[in-house]
C-alpha cells in the first residue's frame, strides 16, 4: 500500500505578488496578459475568486466580472526561483517526487521513516516548512493513491490539509461527484448523466464491459477509478514529447493568407526553443494549433523528419479551412523523440 502525498501551492504566482507585495495581499489580484491584447488570466488570488474569476480566462472578460481587479503581468523567473525553493524542501523529505508544475508536485512516502512513516505529519511538516522558509502556502493531500492525493489536496483549500486512509476509501468514493474523476470533462459528465450517473457510487453499478462499449479504453480507466484504483507511480523523470510556441493576437486573423504571414516569425521562435533543449532530442512530426475567434480550436498534425514553412503552410491552410472563420491565436510545434545511438562495430574474422 502506497503513502502518496499530493502538495499544491495556493494560487502559487498571485502568492508570490501578495508576499513581496503586501498591498496586494487584501485585494483581488490576478496575474495575465492584458485586456487590449486578448491576455488571459494566469492566476488569480481568493478575493478575485469571490468574484467568479478563474484561470484562463479573458482578462477583458475578468475586468467585467470584478472592475476593481488588479492585473499585472507577473515574473516568470521569480516564480521558477520560489518553485525551485519547494522543490528543493521536498527533496529533503524523499527521492521519489514527480513534478506537475511549478506549483505542484507527488511525493512517495511510503518508505520514509521520518514521523514513524506517517505520512499525514510529514506532510503538515512539510507545509510549515514551505511557509516558514518561502512565504508560500501549500494545500496537501494524503492517500494511498495519485488520484486520490491529488482530489485530497483540493478538499480543504485554500490552506488545508485533508487525508485519506486506506479505510476510507470506498467511503470517499462512493460519494464523489463523478465531474472530479480525472479525463472526465463537461462532455464526458453529459453522456454519464445520460445514464443516470452522477456519483461513482452509480459509476459502480456498470461493469467494465459496458464502460469500455461505451467510452472506448477510457471505460476501464472510469472502472478503476470509481474503486478509488490507481495504480500509476510516481514519475521521478518525465521526457518532454513536445515543444511549441503560440502567439494571441490582439485583432483577429481573418483570411488565411493573414495566418500564413506570420509562419516566419512563430518559426524562427520555435527553432529558438528547439536549439535550447538540453537533451538531444529529433524531430519526428509537427503540428499547427489555431484558436478561432469563437474559442473553438483545432490542430493538424503530420508525422515528419522534415519541417520548413512550406510544410508549415500546407497545415496551415487544412486547420483554416475546418472552420474558416476569424483567428485570435496561432501556434507550431514539434511532436519530439529521444535521438537513437546507433553505434557501429567493426567485425573481425579470425581464420
Amino acid at each position: 500500500m502506497r503513502k502518496i502525498i499530493h502538495c499544491d501551492c495556493d494560487c502559487f504566482f498571485a502568492a508570490v505578488e501578495m508576499r513581496d507585495n503586501p498591498e496586494y495581499a487584501d485585494i483581488p489580484l490576478a496575474i495575465g496578459g492584458r485586456s487590449d491584447r486578448r491576455g488571459v488570466i494566469s492566476t488569480c488570488n481568493y478575493p478575485a475568486r469571490v468574484f467568479g474569476i478563474r484561470s484562463a480566462m479573458a482578462t477583458a472578460h475578468a475586468l467585467k466580472l470584478c472592475p476593481s481587479l488588479t492585473v499585472i503581468p507577473g515574473e516568470m523567473e521569480k516564480y521558477q526561483h520560489v518553485s525551485a525553493q519547494i522543490m528543493a524542501i521536498y527533496r529533503d523529505v524523499s527521492d521519489f517526487i514527480e513534478p506537475l508544475s511549478l506549483d505542484e508536485a507527488y511525493l512517495d512516502v511510503t518508505d520514509n521513516e521520518q514521523f514513524q512513516g506517517s505520512a499525514t505529519r510529514i506532510a503538515q511538516m512539510l507545509r510549515e516548512r514551505v511557509f516558514n522558509e518561502t512565504g508560500i502556502i501549500i494545500s496537501a493531500g494524503v492517500a494511498p493513491n495519485k488520484f486520490l492525493a491529488k482530489i485530497a489536496s483540493d478538499w480543504n483549500k485554500p490552506n488545508g490539509l485533508f487525508v485519506i486512509t486506506p479505510e476510507q476509501v470506498e467511503g470517499f468514493v462512493h460519494s464523489l461527484p463523478v465531474e472530479k474523476l480525472f479525463g472526465v470533462g463537461k462532455k464526458t459528465a453529459e453522456k454519464l448523466q445520460l445514464l443516470h450517473v452522477y456519483t461513482c457510487g452509480d459509476l459502480k453499478k456498470l461493469s467494465a464491459i459496458d464502460l469500455t462499449e461505451k467510452f472506448g479504453r477510457f471505460g476501464q480507466r472510469l472502472y478503476e477509478l470509481s474503486r478509488g484504483i490507481d495504480e500509476r507511480e510516481v514519475i521521478t523523470h518525465r521526457v518532454r514529447k513536445s515543444i511549441s510556441v503560440e502567439h494571441t493576437f490582439a485583432s483577429d486573423l481573418i483570411t488565411v493568407d493573414e495566418c500564413l504571414s506570420h509562419i516566419p516569425a512563430l518559426y524562427g521562435e520555435l527553432m529558438q526553443r528547439f536549439n535550447k533543449l538540453k537533451q538531444s532530442r529529433s524531430i519526428h512530426g509537427s503540428f499547427v494549433k489555431l484558436k478561432f475567434n469563437d474559442f473553438s480550436q483545432t490542430t493538424i498534425e503530420q508525422r515528419s523528419l522534415v519541417h520548413n514553412e512550406e510544410l508549415w503552410s500546407a497545415l496551415m491552410v487544412q486547420g483554416y479551412h475546418r472552420a474558416s472563420k476569424p483567428v485570435r491565436l496561432l501556434g507550431i510545434g514539434f511532436r519530439l523523440k529521444d535521438k537513437e545511438e546507433i553505434s557501429l562495430k567493426q567485425l573481425t574474422f579470425w581464420s
